[in-house]
């Protein structure tokens, strides 16, 4: 008996600490801001994801917004669209409830799913902790996708003309030309997440 609770608490510890580069992404099917709901695995066509943890209320994602929306209508085209889920509580962060999420989408004119993670357990197994927090999935065979990089956009949360590192961009350039990712890991500058109690 505690042998498998000792099993049990170290299986909670690795769970808690999220995904890394080169684990298999974690598939789910959240509901969008169309009502849909959405996976990972519903688009055959896609190479891969452009995963953003993001929302409407913290200002670093409200200052990413319009690179993400650059990062789409670059990418999408190419096989890697932008998939966004807004973790937050909604009890805890109001202005991020679904008709928010849905009234934002429409103001900006997001061309990619907002995806709504309701019990956070998305948001938890993959390790987000900030609003932006980028996740770069690669499919390697069927739907199976692994996680090539993860962290910030760029480097720089406030304006878009100062950044000269583009992590995700660069990211994908080396995925698509073959090349592979330089750097896989940068940390996500951003608002916490706020958590159910």
């Amino acid at each position: 008996m505690v042998y498998i609770s000792t099993i049990l608490v170290i299986l909670s510890v690795l769970f808690s600490a999220g995904l890394k580069v080169g684990d298999q992404a974690v598939d789910f099917e959240l509901k969008n801001i169309d009502g849909q709901m959405m996976s990972l695995a519903s688009n055959e066509q896609a190479k891969g994801y452009i995963l953003v943890f993001t929302c409407n209320t913290c200002p670093y994602s409200v200052a990413y917004e319009d690179r993400i929306i650059q990062l789409h209508e670059e990418y999408a085209p190419k096989g890697y669209p932008v998939v966004a889920v807004q973790p937050n509580n909604v009890q805890r962060s109001p202005g991020d409830s679904f008709d928010k999420m849905k009234q934002r989408a429409k103001e900006k004119g997001f061309s990619f799913p907002y995806l709504i993670d309701e019990t956070q357990e998305v948001t938890r197994a993959y390790g987000a902790t900030n609003t932006p927090h980028v996740y770069v999935l690669n499919r390697e065979a069927g739907d199976r996708f692994v996680i090539e990089y993860i962290g910030a956009i760029d480097n720089n949360s406030r304006n878009a003309a100062d950044a000269d590192q583009h992590y995700v961009q660069d990211a994908l350039d080396g995925l698509i030309e073959g090349k592979g990712v330089q750097t896989t890991k940068t940390k996500a500058i951003g608002c916490t997440i706020k958590w159910a109690s």
